[in-house]
């Protein structure tokens, strides 16, 4: 559990010497932000030999892990070496991810296809409780952070992921404000609906949800269907500071990582926008 609000970038930031995850880390700390978010989007490609520098150097900086687990993983589809493919992806990202001292897994859960929402869920709870306890044989100390989605064809609104964090030991939400706001089509974006979500957090998961929050933020464009790209939060009727305004009251702790596409230019205005 954070001692305070970190604020950090969705992987290495571009002013890095080069794009490995522990030049991202040093630099990171270099200009001044709090943690990184190792982007495993691609695919598991970390050795454990790197895994543990990549601990070592996130020691020696002070600066904060998280994993963002690959893409491409359904937990709804209808082709079960699909969902066994997704469920190893998921457990690689943490057994990978907590070598390098990363406690958070963060990843997109599924999509909802032609079911409805409460067979999803079933499904989805079923799979992330078996995955939570394979986790807890192996001794890998890894909360499992399903995202809140940006598209309504995505399984991962609000209160289905908060429900699954109630209700399965080892599951935690990841909250991506911008998701929520795109999947609304414009709505959650005033300081009054960013406390309604945080009051909806303490309502599920009580005072620790909100002091082991871990959250996306980013500028973002969207249609009636939903999300459709990040982009920087000044290209973005995001409201960034009345969420800002938010955390404060609310006394939010935890990670707060960057989406938008330049990255630690957002990142650092986000950290000092908070800091006034």
């Amino acid at each position: 559990m954070q001692e305070n609000l970190l604020f950090g970038t969705a992987g290495t930031p571009h002013g890095a010497k080069n794009k490995g995850s522990i030049k991202g880390i040093e630099y990171i700390r270099e200009i001044g932000l709090d943690c990184m978010e190792l982007e495993f989007v691609r695919g598991v490609r970390m050795k454990d030999e790197k895994a543990h520098s990549v601990y070592e150097t996130s020691k020696t900086t002070s600066v904060s892990l998280s994993v963002h687990a690959p893409y491409y993983i359904n937990l709804n589809s209808a082709e079960q070496e699909k969902i066994d493919a997704s469920m190893e992806r998921i457990y690689q990202s943490a057994r990978i991810g907590s070598l390098c001292g990363a406690e958070s897994i963060v990843f997109h859960p599924a999509y909802y296809h032609n079911d409805i929402s409460n067979n999803v869920y079933s499904r989805v709870c079923k799979l992330l409780s078996d995955l939570s306890s394979r986790l807890e044989d192996d001794d890998i100390p890894a909360v499992l952070r399903p995202e809140t989605t940006g598209k309504g064809t995505q399984f991962g609104d609000l209160d289905e992921i908060l429900h699954l964090s109630s209700e399965i030991e080892g599951v935690l939400p990841c909250i991506d404000f911008s998701h929520l706001h795109a999947r609304s089509n414009g709505g959650n974006n005033s300081f009054e609906e960013f406390k309604s979500v945080l009051s909806r957090v303490e309502e599920f998961l009580g005072r620790e949800g909100l002091d082991n929050l871990h959250s996306h933020v980013s500028g973002i464009v969207y249609n009636s269907k939903g999300e459709k790209n990040h982009v920087n939060l000044h290209e973005s009727d995001f409201n960034y500071m009345q969420l800002l305004q938010a955390f404060k009251e609310f006394s939010v702790k935890g990670f707060v990582i960057c989406e938008s596409p330049n990255l630690e230019s957002d990142a650092l205005l986000l950290k000092e926008s908070h800091s006034y």
